[in-house]
């Protein structure tokens, strides 16, 4: 059925308000995964989603990957982070520098009612069972590449090309957006949220409801 975008703000206030009611699934926390290619806005749409739900911390994949790692990093992420959240203990990692390439200084995330954890792998098999929701950025690969391409300019072209391949192998291997419980489709005046692919939300997690457009809760 197609949707219109609500107005401004709407659909992420919307949201925000579901995320809150959700069940905590990692120890106290309601971890949300924020999923999608690279390029589709998961980034900037964490920050907005965020800051609806009264500046709760984000957690960048960006920061758990490596140039020597793009997606071999659930093992350091499990026990840097998923593993003291689930024990209602503040995890601490080491943010990773893409520049100097190498690991920086101790990072401490503590344990709060919302974390979002947004990158490429976000909904990934092995994360799911700790996630409250998922939600995937609704951007062609295709086009969520080559507006990354063009945000990253050609300082980066040669990153880009090993990324692609490594990218989709990945979700060959390990696909998130059938697991979804929203997507999430960004305009220019907005966003619209509707109901995602997964047929494993149960009453505690649907995100999404009904036929309208952006339906949440």
């Amino acid at each position: 059925m197609q949707t219109s975008p609500r107005t401004p703000g709407t659909a992420i206030h919307d949201l925000a308000r579901c995320l809150h009611r959700l069940p905590p699934s990692c120890g106290p926390v309601r971890l949300i995964g924020v999923d999608g290619h690279a390029g589709s806005g998961k980034t900037t749409f964490a920050g907005h989603l965020a800051a609806e739900l009264g500046g709760a911390p984000v957690l960048h994949l960006d920061d758990i990957a490596s140039h020597e790692e793009l997606f071999a990093w659930t093992g350091r992420l499990l026990r840097e982070v998923i593993e003291p959240l689930r024990h209602g203990e503040t995890a601490r990692y080491f943010p990773y520098d893409w520049n100097a390439r190498r690991f920086g200084p101790t990072r401490a995330l503590p344990p709060a009612p919302v974390i979002l954890m947004e990158g490429v792998g976000a909904g990934r098999r092995v994360l799911r069972p700790w996630l409250a929701g998922l939600l995937w950025m609704e951007l062609p690969r295709d086009e969520a590449w080559t507006r990354g391409r063009g945000r990253d300019g050609a300082a980066l072209g040669e990153f880009w090309d090993g990324w692609v391949p490594a990218e989709r192998r990945h979700f060959a291997e390990d696909p998130s957006r059938p697991f979804a419980d929203a997507l999430v489709r960004q305009f220019p005046e907005g966003y619209e949220v509707l109901p995602g692919p997964s047929e494993t939300s149960g009453p505690g997690r649907a995100l999404t409801q009904g036929d309208g457009p952006s339906a949440v809760c």
